[in-house]
């Protein structure tokens, strides 16, 4: 898919790798100048460098969404790194705990750290880089709305799911925080969306779907029989419905939460 991006600037928080790496390569396939905004500065770095040697312009920013001030300073350092910001994408996120229990059993911390990163790391940033967005659009005298906002939520979010409940409490959180925002941010000339993703494969995740033999473990297989398509999502499908969202054909889509989930979320399919 090919969308007219050239010229703009766009934010991809936790854009090293996985998701958001793959987001960050759509968007400068299309044109987009992309600044990284990761915790990983090795990861960032490296994925700067790559898109760098290979044409595109992109720069790498140190910063911890779950903190609000190195938010406020990431924005102001691509701002004035770029001059503007028009598009932001909030990828950053972490997974449930990796043996998943019942909320009782549940600690605080872990609780916090999610709520943090996938919950509150998408209101820190967005406070942070919003004022850059507007600033830009009152300069352009655009009638139509020229800021983009792409919040990334789950499926998780959309359908509750057993054994996750930070997890599922903060991408719910996601997608009634991006209604919210497409109503107070449409006027300042800004769309607000998500992209609600399925299982997705990535490196992480790897080893959830296959075993040492290359073929699916038998949870991924019972995962994959609710799934109509049958499979996990890939890293470019999700990026392809973040590069929808943020391009001027979606100029009249705003408070929409697309789910990108291969069907599972249209109902289950059986057999009996």
């Amino acid at each position: 898919m090919k969308v007219a991006l050239e010229g703009k600037v766009a934010i991809v928080t936790g854009g090293a790798q996985g998701i958001g790496r793959s987001i960050v390569e759509a968007l400068i396939d299309n044109g987009a100048q992309v600044a990284i905004i990761d915790i990983d500065i090795q990861a960032g770095k490296k994925t700067a460098e790559e898109i760098q040697q290979s044409g595109g312009t992109c720069l790498f920013v140190e910063g911890d969404v779950s903190n609000a001030s190195e938010m406020v300073s990431a924005a102001d350092q691509v701002a004035s790194h770029f001059g503007k910001i028009e598009i932001l994408v909030n990828n950053a996120g972490i997974n449930t705990r990796s043996d998943r229990v019942p909320i009782h059993r549940y600690t605080f911390e872990d609780w916090q750290r999610i709520l943090d990163i996938d919950l509150t790391g998408v209101f820190t940033a967005s406070r942070a880089v919003i004022p850059h967005i507007i600033e830009g659009h009152n300069k352009s005298g655009a009638e139509d709305a020229t800021g983009r906002i792409v919040n990334i939520s789950s499926i998780a979010g959309l359908v509750p799911l057993r054994l996750q409940s930070a997890y599922v409490a903060a991408k719910a959180g996601v997608a009634n925080l991006t209604r919210s925002m497409a109503l107070e941010l449409g006027p300042e000339g800004i769309l607000v969306n998500a992209v609600a993703p399925g299982s997705t494969l990535t490196r992480g995740t790897k080893a959830l779907f296959y075993g040492d033999d290359g073929v699916y473990t038998e949870n991924a297989a019972s995962l994959l029989s609710h799934i109509p398509l049958g499979r996990p999502g890939k890293t470019t499908e999700i990026a392809a419905a973040v590069l929808f969202l943020v391009s001027p054909d979606a100029s009249y889509i705003n408070g929409t939460i697309l789910p990108v989930d291969g069907g599972w979320t249209a109902g289950y399919t059986r057999d009996w």
